[in-house]
C-alpha cells in the first residue's frame, strides 16, 4: 500500500518528476536511433554491395570511428542519468557506481609508479589515531610520450707534465651517420615507424616538431637511406637463405613510383618471396624478402628466383609459367585454392547460383580437413589428404567436368570453372606433398603491410627509393614473423655493422638469429 507519507509534498514536485521521466524517455529514444544508424553503417560496410563496401583497411578505420561514437553516446547517457538521479535525489550516499570491465591487461613487466592517497584526517573523533585495516588498489595504464634525450660523448685528452710525450685520447666511436646527430636507435625508430607502423616521414617530422626537435623529412629520408645501404648485405643473405629452400611462396603487388620527367607516377611492382614451414613443423625459420621491379613480366620472377629449385606456390598469374621453361633448375608450380574459391564466391554473390554454391561447399570441406591436420608432420598430412581430401577432390573434378559442359564458357560461372580447370594440376599437388599448403595466403599476409604503407605514402620517390623500401620492409616483416622486436633488432644490427661485423658471418645478423625475441 502507498502511504500518504510517500507522496510528494506538492503537485509541482510530482509534475517535475513526470517531466524528468519523460525527458529521460526521449533521450533513450534518441540514443536508440543513433545506435541503430551506427549499426546500419557497420552492416553496410560488411555486407553491402561490392561497390559500397570499404576495403578491409578502410573498414578498420571506419570501425574505430563507429566504436568511438558508440562510447561517446554511452558517456552522454551516463552523464544524463547521473544528473537525473541527483535531481530526483535518488542516489544513495556512498553507493558505489558499477565499474566498467577493463578489456585490456597490464603486463607484469611494466614498471609500476605507486601513489598513495591518504585521507585528509586520520585522527578519530575520540582522539585516537586510526590504523589501516585494508586498502583499495586500482591500476591504470599510463603513457609517457616518446622521450628525446641527447647523448653527450666526451673524449678527454691526456698529456704528460714531465715530458713532451704524445697526447693520448680514445678514438671516436663509429656512427651510422658520420658527424650526424642520430644514434642508431634513433634511426631504427624512424625506420620502424615508417615501415612497420606505416607513419610517413613528414608525419614523423611533425611529431618531432611538437617536442621542439626541428628535423625535416629529407633529413629523416637520408638516415633511412644510409641504413638501407648498410643493411643491404643482410637483405642479400636473407634472400639467398630463402632460395636455398625447396618450397616457397611468391606474389606481387603494385608499387606506384614517381616519374619526375613526366610529373606523374609509373607502376612498378614489389615481388614477395616467402617461406613459412611452421604449419608442418619445418626446421627453417619463416621469412619474406621483397624485390622491386619496374614491371610485372615473368622475366622479373625468373631473375629473382635464379638458383632456386623446388615447389613454388603462387596465384594464377600467367607470368609464372615462364619459370617452367627454365632448362637448369626445375620449378614446380602449386596453385591456390583461395583464388579458385574467390572466383566461385564472386559468382555466388550475383544471385541464386546453386552450381557455384555446391562448389563452395566442397572447397569448404577441404579447408576443414586442412584446419584439423595443421601442425602435423608432412607425411601425416599427406596420408590424411590421401584418405580424406582426395575423395573430395574426385567429386569436385566430376562436378567441374559436368558443369563445364552445361554452362556457357563466356558466362561468369563458365569463366570461373575455366579458371579452375586451367590450373587443376597445380591445385591438386598438395594431395601428394604434405609441405604444400592448400593456398598461398601465407605470402598474401606477408605482402599486406606493403599495401598498407603504399596507402599512407602514396608512392615511392624513385626506383632506388622503392628498392630501399623493399630492403627495409623485408627485414622488418621477417622480424615480425619470428616474433623479434624490429626496433631492438635494427638497433643491434646497425651497431654491429658499423663496428665492423665480418661479412663472412653476415648470416649471424639475420632476424631469427637475434638473441632477444619479444
Amino acid at each position: 500500500m502507498l502511504n500518504a507519507a510517500d507522496l510528494p509534498d506538492d503537485i509541482d514536485t510530482l509534475k517535475a518528476m513526470i517531466l524528468a521521466a519523460e525527458g529521460r524517455e526521449e533521450r533513450h529514444v534518441e540514443r536508440i536511433a543513433q545506435l541503430e544508424k551506427l549499426l546500419a553503417d557497420v552492416k553496410r560496410a560488411l555486407f553491402g554491395r561490392k561497390s559500397e563496401r570499404a576495403d578491409p583497411d578502410q573498414f578498420e578505420l571506419a570501425l574505430e570511428d563507429i566504436e568511438t561514437a558508440v562510447e561517446s553516446l554511452q558517456a552522454a547517457e551516463e552523464a544524463a542519468e547521473e544528473a537525473a538521479e541527483e535531481a530526483d535525489e535518488r542516489q544513495v550516499a556512498g553507493k558505489p557506481r558499477p565499474r566498467k570491465a577493463n578489456r585490456g591487461s597490464l603486463p607484469k613487466h611494466l614498471p609500476r609508479i605507486e601513489e598513495v592517497i591518504e585521507p585528509e584526517r586520520t585522527v578519530c573523533d575520540c582522539g585516537h589515531e586510526r590504523h589501516i585495516i585494508g586498502c583499495d588498489v586500482s591500476e591504470r595504464l599510463d603513457i609517457v610520450p616518446a622521450q628525446f634525450r641527447v647523448i653527450v660523448t666526451r673524449r678527454p685528452k691526456y698529456a704528460c707534465r714531465s715530458c713532451e710525450g704524445r697526447i693520448v685520447q680514445a678514438p671516436a666511436p663509429a656512427h651510422l651517420i658520420p658527424g650526424g646527430m642520430p644514434t642508431e636507435a634513433t634511426v631504427a625508430h624512424v625506420i620502424v615507424s615508417k615501415y612497420a607502423d606505416h607513419l610517413p616521414l613528414y608525419r614523423q617530422a611533425q611529431i618531432y616538431s611538437r617536442q621542439g626537435i626541428d628535423l625535416d623529412r629529407s633529413t629523416l629520408a637520408a638516415w633511412a637511406g644510409r641504413a638501407a645501404f648498410e643493411l643491404k648485405p643482410v637483405y642479400d643473405a636473407l634472400l639467398a637463405n630463402l632460395k636455398r629452400s625447396t618450397k616457397l611462396f611468391m606474389d606481387e603487388t603494385r608499387a606506384p613510383v614517381l616519374d619526375p620527367g613526366r610529373r606523374k607516377t609509373k607502376t612498378g611492382y614489389f615481388w614477395a618471396l616467402a617461406r613459412d614451414d611452421r604449419s608442418w613443423g619445418g626446421d627453417d625459420p619463416p621469412g619474406v624478402a621483397f624485390t622491386y621491379a619496374p614491371g610485372r613480366s615473368g622475366q622479373y620472377a625468373e631473375d629473382i628466383l635464379k638458383g632456386f629449385s623446388g615447389t613454388l606456390q603462387v596465384d594464377g598469374y600467367a607470368g609464372y609459367n615462364q619459370l617452367l621453361k627454365r632448362p637448369a633448375q626445375g620449378v614446380e608450380l602449386a596453385y591456390c585454392w583461395a583464388h579458385a574459391r574467390r572466383k566461385l564466391h564472386e559468382v555466388a554473390q550475383t544471385g541464386t547460383t546453386p552450381i557455384a554454391d555446391e562448389g563452395l561447399k566442397q572447397i569448404a570441406t577441404l579447408y576443414r580437413i586442412e584446419k584439423e591436420i595443421r601442425g602435423q608432420n608432412p607425411e601425416a598430412r599427406r596420408i590424411a589428404r590421401q584418405e580424406r581430401s582426395k575423395p573430395v577432390i574426385g567429386d569436385f573434378e566430376t562436378w567441374l567436368t559436368t558443369h563445364r559442359a552445361r554452362v556457357s564458357a563466356k558466362s561468369p560461372l563458365g569463366e570461373a570453372l575455366k579458371y579452375i580447370a586451367k590450373y587443376w594440376d597445380g591445385l591438386t599437388l598438395f594431395l601428394n606433398d604434405g609441405r604444400i599448403e592448400i593456398d598461398s595466403n601465407t605470402v598474401e599476409r606477408a605482402i599486406r603491410p606493403i599495401a598498407l604503407n603504399r596507402k599512407n605514402a602514396l608512392f615511392a620517390g624513385h626506383d632506388a627509393g622503392a628498392q630501399n623500401w623493399a630492403i627495409l620492409a623485408s627485414l622488418i616483416e621477417t622480424c615480425k614473423l619470428n616474433t623479434v622486436n624490429p626496433h631492438a633488432w635494427l638497433t643491434g644490427t646497425l651497431t654491429a655493422i658499423i663496428n665492423g661485423h665480418k661479412q663472412s658471418r653476415i648470416e649471424e645478423l639475420l632476424p631469427w638469429n637475434y638473441a632477444n625475441p619479444v
